[in-house]
Parts: C-alpha cells; structure tokens; sequence
C-alpha cells in the first residue's frame, strides 16, 4: 500500500470521473486522505465513484459538470468550494475518441474509394474531429482557467493531465485521438513555464494500451477474444499485456506528492508496458 500522508486533506478534483481510469485515479487519491469532487457529464457514473470511495471510508462527492462548458465548471466550482474546500490538485481526465474521427483501415488503399463500407480519411467528419479535439484539449483548457484561479494562492498545488502515448506516435485510424492528445502534453509543457512563479507544478501521465469502455471494440471481439489490432498491440508490447488501473496508482500519488517530485514539471510520463521502446524486432 502506497502512504502519502501529507497529501491527506487536499481537496482534488477529477473531470471524467466517473470513467474507468478517472475514478481509480479517484479512489487512489481518496485512500491517502484527499477529499475528491468527481466530475463528469454522466452524473450517475461520478455518484457511483464517490459511493464507492465513502463506503471505502473516503470523502469524495459527485457534481456533474460539463467540461466544455465554462458555466458548468463554474457552478462546479461553487458547489465544491463549498462543501470541500477551494482546489489542491486538479486531475484533467476528461477526454475520449469519437467513431466520426476514426478511420476503417491502418492505410489506404485507391479501391477503398469505390467501397462505402470503408471510411477513409477523407471521409472524415470535421465536426467529429472537432469534437475529439474539444473533448481531450479544449476541456483541460477551460477546467484549468476555473480551478486554477484557485490554486495560484495556495501552497503544493498542483495539475496533472492525462494525455497518451499516442502523442509521442500516432497510431493507425485514430488520427483525430492522436493529434488531440499530443496537443494536451504540448499544453502541458506550457501550463508548466507558465504557471511556475506561482508555485503550480504540471505534468502529464501519458498511458499506453488500457482495457477501457471507449476502446472496447477496438480490441475485442464480439465473442470477447483478442482482435487482430490487439493481438499487434500485445505483441509489440514487451511486458505482454495490458494496463490496468492499479499500474497508473504510483505514477499518479508520485506526480501529486511534491515530497517525491517537487523538483518536477513539465513532464509527460509514459506509462506503455515498453511499447514505446520495442521497434519489432
């Protein structure tokens, strides 16, 4: 069990909380004693994390919040000031991909033009990739200039976003996903310079292939075995499997805990099994 006893007290809060990640990312704060708002647009999922960590004995509440809509965050804003106190750690999980930004083959090929069963890249939908682009960068944007305001007058704050190793290398047929992550650690290098007078660290956990809701039917069958693009995955990762919840645990108490890394901002941390380190062969 990991202790970090002088993160007991702070108040954290995580948008997308009630998804897989997010509300471990929850419940690992909340058992070092940080009480947790749980932020997501899916009031019932952000309830049922913050159920789960007060019957763990943890303090945490649920307020539903849309993160691209600057009114939302602020009436967020109000309703956890008032019950849990202003902002320590601000947690920016909320994000996803979109099947409108999503290509149906790794590459292209001319008779793909001909077959409407196929989406190629040029059949993808401007407002789906907009849409991606919003969710993963404007979000973080919008939720640091609510909650950041603040953190810039308290001590040991700090912001961590999750961005993915996908920004380092794209993949195949996600090119919106890729491109709105890479933009959230360039955010994240900015945020860094930028708020450093001010005593506000900012880093990134960047994961690499988690078993999650929204990438389901990417790596699964309908019969529950492996598809084709996870067997690649799988193969090309050296620790041969994927993430779970309980691997990002120590990457993320390490990034709040200024005792561990209080000399470090402007990180993106890769968190991939060793994906990015294996070149096939």
């Amino acid at each position: 069990m990991f202790h970090h006893d002088n993160l007991k007290g702070r108040v954290a809060v995580v948008t997308g909380g009630g998804g897989v990640l997010c509300s471990g990312f929850s419940k690992d704060l909340a058992k070092q004693g940080v009480k947790v708002a749980v932020l997501d647009l899916n009031e019932a999922a952000a309830r049922k994390t913050a159920d789960a960590i007060v019957a763990d004995g943890g303090e945490a509440i649920a307020v539903s919040c849309d993160c691209l809509d600057r009114d939302s965050i602020e009436n967020a804003r109000k309703v956890i000031n008032e019950k849990l106190g202003t902002c320590d750690i601000l947690l920016n999980g909320a994000g996803g991909n979109n099947p409108k930004g999503t290509t149906t083959k790794d590459k292209f090929e001319l008779e793909d033009l001909d077959d409407p069963s196929v989406k190629t890249f040029f059949d993808l939908d401007p407002e789906g990739i907009k849409f991606v682009f919003n969710l993963n960068f404007l979000s973080a944007l919008l939720t640091t200039q609510v909650f950041a305001a603040d953190m810039i007058h308290k001590e040991n704050t700090c912001i961590i976003n999750v961005s993915s190793m996908n920004a380092f290398r794209p993949l195949t047929r996600i090119p919106a996903y890729s491109a709105a992550k890479a933009s959230v650690s360039n955010f994240t290098q900015f945020m860094a310079v930028h708020f450093s007078d001010v005593g506000i660290r900012v880093n990134a956990m960047a994961p690499g292939f988690f078993s999650t809701n929204q990438n389901k039917t990417l790596l699964y069958n309908e019969d529950g075995s492996l598809s084709e693009r996870s067997k690649k995955i799988i193969s090309h990762t050296p620790l041969g499997r994927f993430g779970t919840t309980d691997d990002l645990t120590g990457s993320l108490l390490f990034l709040a805990d200024e005792r561990y890394s209080g000399f470090i901002t402007g990180v993106v941390l890769p968190i991939d099994g060793g994906f990015s380190a294996y070149s096939g062969v």
